[in-house]
């Protein structure tokens, strides 16, 4: 399983080891949406993060459709056919099936590994609480795919 990250905040008095642990999950900006694998480590660089990120499990649909939409190469250019028989994919479902199950990278593969997202439409619930006291912040299950595809 693997887990979509979202960052929610941004960069405004945030500690320097906090916006270090961001950089290396590749969220510079708010909005950048990242594919992790589920591991004892990101979950630990997610915790730390949590007043600033929202993330949950990614559902293989939602990631064909991020990929569909806001995948990118390098240089700007949409994922294609090309791209995919390189990467040894027959479909887009199929590599998105790989990225949901922590099966590949994108980043190993060539592509963009950061999704540029749109604001969420109807918004953010509110950028300063957890998830679970009705904020936008921390872990939110497969939620995150609703959020995701309100952004998209």
């Amino acid at each position: 399983m693997a887990y979509a990250v979202i960052r929610v905040r941004g960069q405004a008095d945030v500690r320097h080891d906090m916006a270090r642990n961001m950089e290396l999950l590749n969220l510079t900006k708010v909005n950048h949406c990242v594919i992790v694998p589920e591991d004892d480590v990101t979950k630990g660089m997610l915790q730390k993060s949590k007043d600033y990120i929202t993330w949950g499990e990614v559902s293989p649909e939602t990631v064909a459709e991020m990929l569909r939409s806001r995948g990118r190469l390098p240089g700007g250019k949409a994922l294609d056919e090309e791209f995919l028989k390189e990467s040894g994919f027959s479909d887009l479902e199929e590599l998105a099936a790989a990225l949901a199950e922590s099966r590949s990278k994108l980043s190993n593969m060539g592509a963009k590994p950061v999704f540029r997202l749109h604001p969420p439409a109807k918004g953010y619930e509110g950028i300063k609480r957890s998830y679970r006291a009705g904020g936008a912040l921390g872990y939110r299950g497969e939620a995150i795919n609703d959020l995701i595809m309100r952004m998209i």
